[in-house]
């Protein structure tokens, strides 16, 4: 029988996404100006305020308040009627050095046995439905808040646009787990109150979103992904009601919250650990990129439409405690999961320093996956300039989502036989 799906993603603007933006945004500027940087701070936005906890251990100095106040900036809450804005926030710093209790279990004098930087199991997830072998339903959904964003700051055909939205997109599966139809679409946008009459003004925005944002969509997708942009999709656009009062005004965000958007939308699995503010050390991040790129790899390798990998650690210990792979019983080789699982074991080395080098991780590439995913982006060379009234000011040229590059493919061929 036909079952349902659901997965759902939040926009820039959304407080928590503020949250983990400034976060990535001030790891970036530790990494630019000294690799080694031991990272792990969290950000809380509220009503005209921003407090910065967590620790660090760096031979640079920042100015941490402006770093802050520009990414706020940089989002679009600059106008006072937010409640919130980059220029009139308060920011408080309470960051403070790393514990060297902590410290002792991770460095050590040869790199290579560099110990995990907490315990826990890690999850990377792919599958062959989409291009970029993401979820579909997180992609599409992703796609729209990405659209959206585009079209505030073009400020042409929708100009009553803020921040803050959310969406959510419902697609029915076949039993053989192949999408058939997008059944619902949620959009939950912040706006301006650009109208005296409510509920004028709401029909003016659904309308909006169906016959402007919906098709700068669906042209971002292949064909079979168009055709499941049906004519019977329901819609909730704005289902509350008016959303003028939004941001880290209608909500505190914190770092962290949005765990689930931030990889895989409910497909897979996930671990439990967040990754904005945590530098590479930090296995909750670099292990589930890491296990990201090997699923991603295996798939694209032909090894089973869908993957899931994990891996876990133990505080202090390089060597991981575990790694498994499950096919869901959809592999095209004649091996076990478990015999999978070693040979992966083999290809891939999991130690967290190995993850750091192979993914070039100890760079200042993290801002630009705090917001609409850490997975499913496409690999690119950037420039990044860095700019601090102590440090001076430095260029970096940098790889992001190093994790997603299919380099492993003709090695997971040869080893499986495909």
């Amino acid at each position: 029988m036909a079952y349902l799906f659901t997965s759902e993603s939040v926009s820039e603007g959304h407080p928590d996404k503020v949250a983990d933006q400034i976060s990535d945004t001030l790891l970036d500027n530790f990494l630019a100006f000294d690799k080694d940087s031991k990272v792990a701070c969290e950000t809380l936005v509220t009503t005209g305020q921003i407090v910065l906890a967590g620790e660090v251990k760096s031979e640079t100095y920042l100015d941490l308040q402006q770093i802050a106040r520009d990414v706020v900036n940089d989002i679009g809450y600059t106008k006072s009627e937010y409640k919130f804005s980059g220029e009139s926030c308060g920011v408080i710093s309470l960051i403070h050095e790393q514990s060297q209790n902590i410290n002792q279990g991770v460095d050590r004098v040869i790199k290579e046995e560099q110990g995990a930087g907490d315990q826990g199991m890690m999850f990377g997830y792919a599958t062959n439905e989409t291009e970029n072998y993401m979820p579909l339903a997180l992609d599409i959904s992703h796609k729209i808040l990405i659209e959206l964003a585009k079209l505030r700051r073009e400020n042409k055909e929708l100009t009553y646009l803020r921040p803050d939205s959310k969406s959510q997109v419902t697609i029915e599966y076949s039993d053989e787990n192949v999408p058939q139809r997008i059944d619902s679409i949620v959009i939950s946008t912040q706006h301006d109150e650009f109208d005296t009459d409510d509920d004028r003004m709401l029909l003016k925005i659904k309308k909006d979103m169906i016959e402007i944002l919906i098709p700068r969509v669906k042209e971002q997708f292949p064909e079979y992904v168009r055709k499941l942009f049906n004519d019977d999709i329901t819609f909730h656009i704005n289902p509350t009601g008016k959303f003028v009062i939004g941001g880290p005004h209608g909500d505190a965000g914190l770092t962290g919250r949005k765990i689930i958007v931030d990889t895989y939308g409910g497909k897979g699995a996930h671990g439990g650990g967040a990754f904005s503010g945590k530098d590479p050390s930090k296995v909750d991040r670099s292990a589930a990129y890491a296990a990201r790129h090997i699923a991603k790899n295996l798939v694209a390798a032909g090894l089973a439409p869908e993957i899931l990998v994990q891996v876990s650690y133990a505080i202090g210990v390089a060597k991981p405690t575990s790694i498994y792979v499950d096919t869901y019983g959809t592999k095209n080789v004649d091996l076990t999961n478990g015999e999978i699982s070693k040979k992966v074991a083999e290809i891939f080395d999991m130690r967290p320093a190995a993850i750091e080098d192979r993914l070039n991780l100890r760079n200042p590439i993290y801002r630009e996956t705090a917001a609409y995913g850490h997975m499913g982006k496409e690999p690119k060379m950037v420039t990044k300039i860095f700019e601090s009234p102590y440090n001076g000011k430095i260029t970096r040229e940098v790889e992001l989502f190093t994790w997603e590059k299919l380099d492993y493919v003709d090695k997971v061929k040869k080893v499986f036989g495909l």
